[in-house]
């Protein structure tokens, strides 16, 4: 039923642990729950670089899909720096490398940089040229925290767009999803609105650049939708072409992670969205991106 367009595996715990006591999530352990909430399968994202945790090899993405046929979905992941730390470095090489090996998109870009950097706009010239799709985190700050920077009204993301037409770019977390509706606080951009959506940002970015996708996992693509069910049908029915159902579970998960999709299933049943759009969001639009 459903395809997760955000997912984390670890082959090993990494040295760096998470706080309360929860495991780092292992690819049995992800399958388990999948199957116990109905996914069919995931899109697997290395975490890459300093700014997140130890970094995570694409080699063990590809080793978890190949261990699992037709549950995972590779993604890989260069730093930016790569290659000797030139702005210039032809990136693509090493992208049409893992292209080849079976990697279907680039992801999760957690790099704190702006977006006007050159480095950074040297790696999406790189993606773009060789015709795979990314999903980025995006950041509130630089310093302190992951994800590409941007400011309020996300300029950097707008200029990027527009600049690489053809890069398809999934947006994700609590900066990007916050800027569905109108910022109130500048603490916004770093956590979860409430209340009612007055039209923000991201379905204006959504309107102008078809190339931007919503990347809906997490707390934050969850309580996007579910602050204001009546906006959610609308945004649900508006980009239904390009909004994608995921959960983005990186420690041992609960049910909490799976809340999304008891969302979209109730929107279904009750009639607030078509059996359409509910099939697109929660995996046909994925799965024609990348081309399954």
């Amino acid at each position: 039923m459903f395809i997760d367009v955000h997912a984390h595996a670890y082959r090993k715990s990494p040295v760096y642990g998470p706080k309360g006591g929860r495991k780092w999530v292992t690819p049995e352990m992800l399958l388990e729950f999948y199957d116990r909430h109905g996914i069919e399968k995931g899109v697997l994202m290395p975490l890459l670089g300093p700014e997140f945790y130890p970094p995570q090899p694409n080699e063990d993405i590809l080793e978890a899909a190949e261990r699992f046929p037709g549950r995972f979905i590779p993604f890989c992941n260069v730093h930016p720096y790569a290659m000797s730390y030139d702005p210039g470095a032809p990136l693509e090489l090493l992208f049409e490398q893992y292209k080849e090996m079976g990697f279907k998109g680039v992801g999760e870009v957690t790099f704190n940089l702006p977006f006007f950097d050159p480095h950074m706009q040297n790696f999406f010239r790189a993606v773009e040229k060789c015709g795979l799709p990314l999903t980025f985190h995006l950041a509130h700050r630089l310093g302190g925290c992951y994800g590409v920077y941007d400011e309020p009204g996300l300029p950097g993301l707008a200029e990027t767009l527009q600049k690489f037409p053809n890069l398809k770019m999934l947006g994700h977390s609590q900066t990007f999803w916050a800027e569905i509706g109108e910022l109130d606080m500048v603490y916004d951009r770093a956590g979860y609105p409430e209340g009612k959506v007055k039209e923000g940002t991201v379905p204006k970015l959504m309107r102008r650049f078809p190339n931007l996708y919503g990347d809906l996992s997490a707390g934050s693509g969850a309580n996007a939708l579910m602050r204001d069910e009546e906006y959610a049908v609308k945004f649900l029915t508006e980009f239904q072409d390009r909004l994608c159902f995921g959960m983005d579970v990186c420690l041992e998960p609960t049910d909490a992670n799976a809340k999304l999709a008891y969302f979209l299933i109730k929107l279904r049943d009750e009639k607030k969205i078509s059996e359409e759009i509910f099939r697109k969001v929660a995996g046909e639009n994925i799965s024609k991106l990348l081309g399954l």
